[in-house]
Order: C-alpha cells, then structure tokens, then sequence
C-alpha cells in the first residue's frame, strides 16, 4: 500500500508489466501510425490490385469490343459472320443488322431477305409482331436453328429430332441445294413439313435440315436452316456452304439481319420471367469480375499469412513493480472500482494461501473447502475467516485499505503458524 487512501494490488498483480512503449517514441506519445507510414505499408498493395484491374478491364474490353458474339455480320470471331456479310456485299446485297422485333418488322418487304439468328430467343409477342410483317411482305424469311418458335413463326412445320452427322448431300431439286452440294447443314435440327409444296433438302434419317415453305400470301417463302455451321466464319470455306449461304440470303437485294437482344428475350406483357442482374451483364465483364474476386481472395490469404502468430518482444524500457501497482490503484481508485479491487486482493489472497495450506488451486475459490483449511492452520475458530476472504463490497475507500491490511495480517500469520 502506498498510502491510506490508495487501495493496493495484490503481490501477483504488482509484477504486472506496462504496456510496451513502441520502439522511436517517447512516453506519454500516441503510437497510431501516421499517414506516412500507412502509405509505405499499403502501397504495394494497391500497386497490385490496380495492376489487376487494369488487367481485368483491358481483358474485358477485348472481349466486348469488335467481338460482337455468335452469327453477327459485323464479327470476325469463329462463331461470327463477318465472311458472308462480305462476301454478299461484294455481290450487291445490302446488310442492315437490328436488334429489335418492331425494327424488323418494319424493314420487311418484297425486296428483302430476313434473317432470324435465334428465333426461340424472342418473346411471344415478338414473335406475333415478326409473323404478321412476313406473312405480308412477300420477301424470304430465314429461321436458324428454331424449335420452341415454330408454332408463332412457321405452324406447318414442327421438329422431327437432331442430325447427328455434320455433312449431308442436297438430295432435292432445290437450285440453290443442287448448285452447293454436300453442306454441313446437319448437326443439330432436322424437321418435317405437314403442308404440300414445301421443299426438303439435305436429309438426314429421312427428315431434312433444310426446309423451305412458301409464302402463304403474296408469294415469298420461309426458310428453316437445321444448323448454324454454314453462317459461321469457320466451316464458311468447308464443301459447298458459302454457295448454300450466299444463294440463301442473296436472292433480295436487301438482307435484314435480326439480333435479338434483352429486350426481345423479355416480354412482360405475357408474364415472361424477370431477369437478374447477371443475366444484363456481358459474358467479357463477367470474366473480369470472376478474376477481380479471385485477386482479392489471393490478396486476403497473401496478407493473413503475414500477420503469423504472436510473438514476445523484450521491453524497450525496465518498469519497477511498485509504479506499476501505483498506476493500477490510482486507475481503480479514479474510477470508483472497490468492488473490482476487492475483488482482485481476495481472490490473489485465496490463491497463496490455498497453496500455503495444502488446498488444490482448483478449490482455492471454494470457500467450503478453503475456510476449513485456513482455520485449521490458524487453530482459532472465533475468527471469522469466511467474511474476510468471501465477504461483501467494501463501503469506502477507509473500508478497503481496512481490508487489504486485514488480508495481509491474514496471510503473515499463516506463514508463521
């Protein structure tokens, strides 16, 4: 004890050390780091997360630029259409590209060839607004690969399976077949046509991939094209599919070539489901944000295993004991905590004296167990030593240096008996 006002730490919390004064500063000095500091140690980080993402957007933009996806006359990917777009230029057929029913619909005429990429990917209503437009224009409509589509756009036609081989022969005496001759027009759908007057070409298990149905009012007619492979630049220059492709949509002088985008795919008016916003993504930003993700999760596990576990330091600076159980009662004393000093010398009391009278640490706080044994060593059973060591809250300041001194008397005479 330093003083009658000043309650004491037990021996056990007297050789508590300080908390340890960061090496370069002074006592009483703030050890947050500073701005600059903070700087030298996050910098490498953020150099490889901009690193990153830089990466991630020029990845992206090459993937979303001129790459403009599957069958797009404007494309030079395997899968796009760029070589037969160029190659009915050439030939004076004028390509105009849409990405919308009511465009399409609006561009349809005697002169002109339409060409639906993905039919099944239009709504119904779209599909009613393409087949009125067609049904009057007296021009080609070309359907690739349509399935789920067929009753809105071509009903005398349904699906009649897939063709598992790749190449077949014309076998009909469609001109624009008999010029051609073997195609790979097979692959993915054949059909069968349930009206008279319809032309079957390039057959495959007796249903053809190749399709043609004539106009139902003002001439025209519609073509159903089992596969895509004759439209793409990599089977372009393979048997005869640049003259199937090019006699198929240059007979016009104007070739409409119908996209269907999110706004076709949706049809809200006949309760179509609403998509997420993934779905809005493009496939090139959901590839960088995939690498974005797996940046950070390598980052995350890069800066974990640098924190490693704790380790000691040797104090920059010797703390005498005394100063630290001065500190510690004037923190006690400044915030009111008698109960919480008590608290401490009773139990710090219990435990050496459990030790001195033979009592396990594990029943030192048991005062069934402790009080007998203390009261056997002293060999006085008029004191009260329950009270002492187990008792209640001192009221004042008085009352717990009282107590201190009474636990200390209490734990010398026990030594000495």
């Amino acid at each position: 004890m330093t003083g009658p006002t000043e309650p004491a730490a037990p021996p056990a919390e007297a050789a508590e050390p300080a908390e340890p004064t960061r090496p370069g500063t002074r006592a009483g000095t703030s050890t947050a780091l500073t701005r600059a500091q903070i700087w030298t140690r996050g910098r490498g980080f953020l150099l490889a997360l901009g690193i990153l993402a830089a990466g991630a957007v020029l990845l992206a933009g090459l993937q979303t630029g001129d790459h403009h996806g599957r069958l797009d006359p404007r494309s030079a990917d395997p899968s796009g259409s760029r070589a037969v777009s160029q190659l009915l230029q050439e030939r004076g057929v004028t390509t105009r590209v849409v990405t919308n029913a009511a465009d399409a619909a609006a561009a349809t005429g005697p002169g002109t060839t339409l060409l639906i990429t993905d039919p099944d990917l239009l709504g119904p209503s779209q599909r009613r607004t393409v087949r009125s437009a067609t049904d009057l224009s007296g021009g080609r409509t070309v359907l690739i690969s349509p399935d789920d589509a067929l009753p809105d756009l071509a009903p005398a036609a349904r699906t009649a399976g897939r063709a598992y081989r790749d190449e077949l022969d014309a076998a009909c005496t469609l001109p624009a077949a008999v010029t051609a001759g073997t195609a790979t027009t097979g692959g993915d759908l054949r059909y069968s046509a349930g009206t008279a007057g319809a032309t079957a070409c390039y057959p495959y298990d007796g249903d053809p991939t190749l399709l043609v149905l004539p106009g139902t009012t003002k001439g025209g007619d519609t073509v159903l094209l089992g596969s895509d492979s004759i439209l793409r630049n990599e089977h372009l220059a393979e048997q005869g599919n640049a003259s199937l492709a090019l006699q198929l949509l240059g007979s016009r002088a104007d070739l409409v070539w119908y996209l269907p985008t999110l706004s076709d795919m949706t049809d809200a008016s006949d309760g179509a489901e609403d998509r997420s916003l993934l779905d809005l993504v493009p496939t090139g930003w959901q590839w960088a944000l995939l690498q974005l993700f797996l940046a950070a999760v390598v980052a995350a596990l890069w800066r974990a295993r640098r924190l490693g576990p704790l380790v000691t330091e040797k104090l920059p600076v010797a703390i005498r004991a005394s100063e630290s159980t001065e500190g510690l009662a004037r923190l006690y004393r400044k915030a009111d905590a008698r109960d919480r000093a008590a608290t401490v010398l009773r139990a710090a009391t219990r435990e050496r004296l459990a030790a001195l009278v033979g009592v396990p640490t594990a029943q030192a706080h048991d005062p069934l167990s402790l009080v007998p044994a203390v009261s056997a060593r002293l060999g006085d059973g008029t004191r009260d030593v329950t009270a002492l060591l187990f008792g209640t809250i001192p009221a004042d300041d008085a009352a717990l240096v009282a107590l201190a001194d009474h636990l200390d008397a209490l734990e010398r005479e026990v030594r000495t008996s």
